[in-house]
């Protein structure tokens, strides 16, 4: 909870940025209630072992910079997870999210032992495409409406990166 406070000054700073790219924000979203809702479920996803939520923090200055999630995590014959990511206006195009993806790989492979990591960017997010395949991503199909973003279903490209791919 005692990061409510940059966390609801980021989003509402990066609202326009991020509308493109993200479902549509409940009326009540940066309020300091759905924040500990928000908290409170990501608590009860990890201890479930479903989710792995994380904010993402600039060394210098121990700043909020935006936020990282291993969600949909399937275990048995699958052992995969979803990587979801957002990045405050303010940061963007800095190389915080290539580090914090970069960071999150280890986690997901060598702590979760997760086989493979998913990812899904509309088309047109040119910076999302460039992250996922500097982080070595391959791009592996094309979803037709799979996301519901900003009110609208959108088209998705495709990505994995599996645990024996080589780094990039």
């Amino acid at each position: 909870m005692t990061d409510c406070s940059e966390w609801v000054a980021l989003r509402e700073t990066s609202r326009d940025f991020l509308t493109p790219w993200e479902p549509t924000w409940p009326a009540d979203d940066l309020t300091r209630a759905s924040f500990r809702r928000r908290i409170k479920r990501y608590s009860e996803d990890h201890r479930n072992d479903l989710t792995y939520s994380f904010f993402i923090f600039r060394k210098q200055g121990d700043v909020l910079v935006g936020g990282l999630t291993l969600a949909n995590i399937r275990r048995g014959c699958a052992q995969s997870g979803s990587l979801g990511y957002w990045m405050g206006a303010p940061y963007a195009r800095q190389g915080n999210m290539t580090a914090a993806v970069n960071a999150i790989i280890p986690f997901a492979f060598g702590t979760l032992k997760l086989h493979r990591i998913e990812a899904a960017c509309i088309p047109a997010n040119v910076a999302s495409v460039r992250l996922l395949e500097k982080t070595g991503f391959k791009r592996e199909g094309f979803a037709r409406q799979y996301l519901c973003i900003n009110g609208v279903w959108q088209d998705h490209w495709l990505y994995a990166r599996l645990k024996d791919d080589p780094k990039p």
